[in-house]
């Protein structure tokens, strides 16, 4: 049997720390002792992005914000999804997570990380949020994957987004028929009603972990700016 081997590790703001293993030719992240992602279970991540960029009206270059590169799944959907004159940012806090996917995986982002529509930006998707929410500079997908939802936070800066503040932050951000897509581990009926409450139009989608899977645990709840 082929041994499971740990690649590189880095701690996050709060004390927690994420780990990069490697097994077989799949790779696995972990925060603390618990996996996270890895490339052999993707469904969530290329959903999160088919529900995000699936958009009521036609878009010609869209552009779009992803929180957290994680193994870069997202990222490469919403390439397949959109055009040539696309703009796909993505928010990753850890330098070091940037560093795995161009350095540690065997050439597998390579050319998601280099196509010229994908921009990298190292530091947090809240920032980014706030920034494009003050400007006209605005997205018309914001894809959400930072956390287990905010019944349980595995990292607490995130409650931010959750918060009243910060949904309307994301609306302010989004263009008129923009679309916000959150991931969660779990059912949030609070997240729904506080989407609700800072105007959104709601939708509440199970997901399954993979595609023949018959239970579907997490969620990807979709809020989307109707005025």
């Amino acid at each position: 049997m082929k041994p499971t081997t740990k690649i590189s590790e880095t701690d996050t703001p709060d004390g927690t720390t994420f780990r990069l293993y490697g097994h077989d030719g799949a790779f696995y992240l972990y925060l603390d002792d618990r996996q996270v992602m890895s490339t052999t279970l993707t469904h969530s991540e290329l959903l999160l992005a088919d529900i995000g960029c699936d958009f009521r009206d036609r878009r010609t270059n869209p552009r779009i914000l992803i929180g957290g590169l994680g193994l870069g799944y997202s990222l490469r959907r919403c390439l397949e999804l959109t055009g040539k004159g696309s703009i796909i940012e993505v928010a990753e806090l850890l330098p070091e997570i940037v560093r795995w996917n161009r350095e540690c995986l065997g050439g597998l982002n390579d050319e998601v990380l280099d196509d010229p529509r994908t921009v990298i930006v190292e530091g947090d998707v809240h920032s980014c949020i706030r920034e494009a929410a003050k400007n006209s500079s605005r997205y018309d997908a914001i894809l959400l994957d930072v956390d287990d939802g905010p019944s349980s936070l595995i990292q607490s800066q995130n409650a931010q987004i959750y918060r009243h503040e910060g949904l309307l932050a994301i609306k302010r951000a989004l263009n008129p028929g923009g679309r916000a897509a959150f991931w969660t581990a779990t059912v949030e009926p609070g997240l729904l009603c506080d989407l609700r409450r800072a105007g959104f139009g709601t939708e509440e989608i199970p997901v399954a972990k993979h595609p023949r899977a018959r239970r579907k645990n997490h969620r990807v709840y979709l809020a989307e700016r109707r005025d």
